[in-house]
């Protein structure tokens, strides 16, 4: 019996781990393409306006991560173990989903470096609010029109007759908006655990402060 149950999570595992490295490295392109565009180059060639606008193509593909739920809860009916599922099944799902969304969080953040670094902080809040909404409708396109991120080049026509046309039903708001809802939610939470984790302790901060202001000469 247990190896029966073993080999039917090896075999879900096993079907599963084509999507999920497939949807990975989707979600990992505007990763990479954030960094190169707003860490390490400064707009204004074709080639980053180029960059810029596949960066946005691909974008989506981070969060719809999170819409794989779905394939954990048929999952779920079909393993029909508790202990399975719990210690195999669940934690491969969470670090999959976890992954592409944090690719989309740290994707954000460089673009609000990069529009920081050029002196547009205040527009960074407005972007993300931008953003969020694009790429709720790319979450809807991607789910339940199947389309993908190179259809803008393939099928430009479909996507914007039969995307826009869908995207102004009444359904397909609601859906969009419980989606950029939960995107702007979720980011926000994960945007300041990343930040945090990435910056420096406060007590280095306050030492270094105290240093400075040490050195310069009082004023006479």
């Amino acid at each position: 019996m247990k190896e029966e149950l073993i080999a039917r999570v090896v075999q879900v595992l096993r079907i599963n781990m084509s999507w999920m490295t497939w949807n990975l490295f989707l979600a990992f392109i505007p990763l990479a393409l954030s960094v190169w565009l707003f860490r390490f180059r400064r707009g204004g060639s074709w080639l980053w306006w180029l960059g810029f606008l596949v960066f946005y193509a691909f974008l989506p593909n981070a969060p719809y991560l999170l819409t794989d739920v779905i394939h954990l809860i048929d999952d779920i009916r079909k393993i029909q173990s508790i202990w399975m599922i719990t210690l195999v099944l669940i934690p491969v799902y969470l670090l999959v989903i976890f992954g592409g969304f944090e690719a989309y969080v740290i994707s954000l953040i460089n673009w609000g470096y990069y529009l920081h670094r050029i002196g547009k902080s205040q527009w960074i809040w407005r972007f993300e609010f931008i953003t969020h909404f694009l790429c709720a409708v790319g979450v809807y396109w991607g789910r339940f029109l199947r389309f993908n991120s190179w259809d803008f080049i393939t099928q430009p026509d479909a996507v914007l007759t039969k995307g826009v046309e869908e995207i102004l039903g009444k359904q397909p708001l609601v859906i969009i908006t419980i989606t950029f809802v939960v995107l702007a939610g979720l980011y926000w939470i994960m945007k300041r655990i990343t930040l945090g984790l990435v910056s420096q302790p406060k007590n280095a901060y306050s030492i270094k402060t105290q240093s400075a202001d040490h050195k310069t000469p009082n004023p006479r």
